[in-house]
């Protein structure tokens, strides 16, 4: 059985005046949408480079996301196997 998709994915970076950079990532599948955050943080000694701080905080958040999508996935196979017919029952 032949599938094809199309999600499509934003990311947005803040930095705020403190050094802290954020970044807010939305993965739109057209039925759910998942959203993961980080953060990065330039400690005042070192050289203020704003794309290291992009860097991480994109870095950060697709990991959260990756963590959110891998657990939807876990439920969802969960969710199949008890629907399967002669699947074994579980309390």
């Amino acid at each position: 059985m032949s599938h094809t998709g199309q999600w499509k994915v934003r990311l947005d970076l803040f930095e705020d005046d403190d050094g802290t950079t954020k970044a807010h990532l939305v993965l739109d599948t057209g039925t759910t949408a998942l959203t993961g955050r980080g953060t990065a943080h330039c400690h005042p000694a070192d050289m203020n480079v704003p794309e290291i701080g992009d860097e991480l905080a994109a870095g950060r958040a697709m990991v959260d996301l990756a963590h959110q999508l891998l657990e939807t996935a876990e439920r969802d196979m969960q969710g199949v196997a008890a629907r399967r017919p002669n699947s074994p029952r579980t309390a």
